[in-house]
């Protein structure tokens, strides 16, 4: 599988920014996916998921209620509306493919293919 994920950017406090990933190699509609970010010093950690039907969502604390995953199995999309931002979501993004199987869906072993990584900075 090939994850492929749009340009990040910069936005100001408050500003939003939509991320997608396009994926190729594999039946996309036949795997959950996820999103993971990385800020400078810190380790990878996890953002959001959504089911291989887009019928279940996970999404971490500190994105819940501004941040939403959809998914467009007709174009092997998944994207990241990312609404009232905030310096600390100042980070890499990665998307990446859940393995079949019950993984939790907010760990990183839950996912087996990883795309490159997209910056988004947030400035006060």
């Amino acid at each position: 599988v090939q994850l492929q994920a749009s340009r990040g950017g910069s936005v100001q406090a408050g500003g939003y920014l939509r991320l997608s990933c396009a994926a190729s190699g594999r039946p996309f509609s036949r795997y959950g996916m996820g999103w993971f970010r990385q800020s400078p010093g810190k380790e990878r950690e996890f953002v959001a998921a959504i089911s291989w039907n887009g019928g279940s969502t996970l999404y971490a604390d500190s994105v819940k209620g501004r941040f939403t995953i959809s998914r467009d199995n007709a174009k092997n999309t998944v994207l990241l509306q990312m609404n009232s931002l905030k310096p600390e979501d100042t980070a890499v993004y990665y998307c990446a493919v859940r393995r079949i199987g019950g993984a939790p869906w907010d760990g990183e072993t839950a996912y087996n293919y990883w795309g490159q990584g997209t910056q988004v900075t947030v400035s006060s």
